[in-house]
Order: structure tokens, then sequence, then C-alpha cells
């Protein structure tokens, strides 16, 4: 039998990085009443970053994302086309409560989530690589704000993107 240290150290080693994708017809982001970003169609990202997550897992989600086949083709062929097919743009906005845990109680346990610093690091560098690999037109918010997301969730279309631990 585990100690309760054992258990969430087991728990810890298989968290991994989210992606909470949203395909969209319109979004924008605001702080502090103001509008600080917006696009048309294509994704909105929630980027959650967990403990021990590495350049690596955003390379992998990020080229998963612009692949993925989730717009409309010629004749109205459902899942035809990907991102940069359609010259979609993507809205990225981190948020670390996607490592929250509710298993125990009612309060969501966060431990799961990356120190901040190290969680901005790969949230700046999601950003770059969405651009490097042709995105369009990248946009986002700012790490650690209180923000405003306002969106049009077109289908809707909603994934759960998850890079498991190597």
């Amino acid at each position: 039998m585990l100690s309760s240290r054992s258990q969430s150290l087991v728990c810890c080693s298989s968290s991994r990085m989210k992606f909470l994708l949203q395909r969209v017809s319109a979004a924008s982001v605001s702080i502090e009443g103001k509008v600080h970003a917006e696009i048309a169609k294509g994704y909105v990202l929630f980027v959650g970053v967990m403990k021990g997550d590495r350049e690596a897992d955003v390379d992998w989600i990020a080229e998963k994302v612009i692949k993925l086949r989730l717009f409309e083709g010629d004749g109205g062929k459902i899942n035809d086309r990907s991102l940069v097919d359609v010259q979609g743009h993507v809205l990225i906005i981190s948020q670390f409560t996607l490592a929250g845990r509710t298993e125990k109680g009612n309060r969501p346990d966060f431990t799961h989530a990356e120190e901040p610093a190290r969680a901005q690091g790969l949230y700046n560098y999601c950003i770059q690589k969405m651009k490097a690999l042709g995105v369009e037109r990248v946009e986002s918010g700012v790490f650690g704000a209180s923000m405003q997301v306002s969106l049009t969730n077109d289908g809707p279309v909603t994934l759960l993107l998850e890079k498991k631990k190597d």
C-alpha cells in the first residue's frame, strides 16, 4: 500500500500539459475593460501548463493543433480543412485552472500547475511556436492577468488536447 505522499507523487508524475481548443467564428480578450486582442475565424486555445512540462510538449500539441482538420471544405464536407488551410487565427489564453483537480472535497486542487515563472516561459514559447508554424494571426492574453474572454463557439467544437508524459 502506498503512503499518501507516495500516492501524491504517482499522481503528479502522470500530469500533462492541457490545451482546451474551441473553434470560433470570432473571439476577444479584454483586460480592465479594454479589448486587448481579438481574432476572426480560428481557435481559442486555453493553455494549462503542468509541473514538469517541457518545450517538446508544446511542440507536439502546437503541431497537432495546426494539423487538426476541424473546418469545412469545399461542398460543405466537415472536418476537411486545417487551421492553416483556412488561414485561421489563434487566440492563446493562459489558464492554470486547467490543472485543477476535484477528486477530493469541493475546493479545486491546483498543486499540479507549474510554478508561474516557468509556466509563463512555456506560454510565451507556445505563442512563438504558433507563429513559427505559419498561423496567419496569433494573438494572446496577458499571463497572470484577470481577463474576460468573449467568443462565439462555431459548431460548437471543443476539444481537450493533452500531452502524456514520456
